[in-house]
C-alpha cells in the first residue's frame, strides 16, 4: 500500500504503521533530516505539502494529511490575541480530497478557537479528524503541563512520551520553543489505532458524526 504522509514533520503518526510504502513531505530540511533518520527506510520530500498533494493526488492508496495548526489553534489565539487570518489549506484540502480523490484519506488538525467550517468526523483529545472512513480512537493522555511546557527538560519528556528521539533541539522558523514541533506531532498510539481501521473499512464518502 503506498502511503502518502503530508505535512510529516517529525513523524509521530508514522512511526508504528506497517506494510506500507510511505512518501513524506516536510517543507523543513532540519525536520525532514530528523524524520528520515527514523525512517530511513520512507522517501522524503522537502517541500510544500500543499502543491505536492496537488501535483500527485492519484499515486497513493492512503493520504494523511496535517495541515500546519497554529493559525488554528486556540492556545495561540488566547496566548496573545494577535490577528492572524486561519490558514484556508486546511479546509481546501478536505473539499478537494472529498471530491477528487478514490482512495482512503484522513485530515488531521487541532481543536480551533472558532466554531470549524466543516464539522470534523471525530473529535479525539485535541486533535479533529476529518476522513471518509468509519474509526473509533481513544485518546492518548499527554504528560503533565503539556500545552504550557516549553523546556529544553520539557522536551525531552515529549521524545519519551512520543518514543522519538534525536539530538538537541528543533525549532520551526520563527518559534523558539524545543516543545513545538514535537507538540505538534500525532502521538503514534492514537495514529495507529486510526490506520489499523483504514485497512480495513469501506471507502463511504465524507463522515458527519461529531461526539
Amino acid at each position: 500500500m503506498k502511503v502518502l504522509n503530508l505535512y510529516a514533520g517529525i513523524g509521530g503518526n508514522r512511526k508504528l504503521w506497517t506494510g506500507c510504502e510511505v512518501t513524506a513531505v516536510e517543507i523543513d530540511p532540519k525536520i525532514a533530516e530528523v524524520y528520515k533518520k527514523q525512517y530511513p527506510q520512507d522517501n522524503v520530500v522537502i517541500g510544500d505539502a500543499h502543491a505536492f498533494l496537488l501535483e500527485h493526488l492519484h499515486e497513493y492508496d492512503f493520504i494523511w494529511s496535517s495541515p500546519t495548526c497554529q493559525s488554528h489553534t486556540r492556545m495561540q489565539w488566547g496566548q496573545n490575541r494577535t490577528p492572524t487570518y486561519p490558514k484556508m489549506d486546511l479546509y481546501q484540502q478536505i473539499i478537494f480530497l472529498n471530491n477528487f480523490y478514490d482512495g482512503k484519506w484522513v485530515v488531521e488538525n487541532v481543536v480551533p478557537y472558532y466554531e470549524p467550517l466543516i464539522p470534523p468526523y471525530k473529535k479525539v483529545g485535541r486533535h479533529l479528524f476529518w476522513c471518509n472512513f468509519r474509526f473509533e480512537a481513544e485518546d492518548i493522555p499527554q504528560p503533565k503541563n503539556f500545552i504550557m511546557e516549553n523546556t529544553l527538560a520539557g522536551a525531552e519528556r515529549l521524545k519519551e512520551w512520543l518514543g522519538i528521539h534525536y539530538e538537541g533541539s528543533l525549532y520551526y522558523d520563527g518559534n523558539h520553543s524545543p516543545v513545538q514541533v514535537l507538540r505538534n506531532a500525532v502521538h503514534p498510539g492514537l495514529s495507529i489505532q486510526i490506520y489499523d481501521q483504514m485497512r480495513d473499512q469501506p471507502i463511504q464518502g465524507m463522515l458527519w458524526e461529531v461526539e
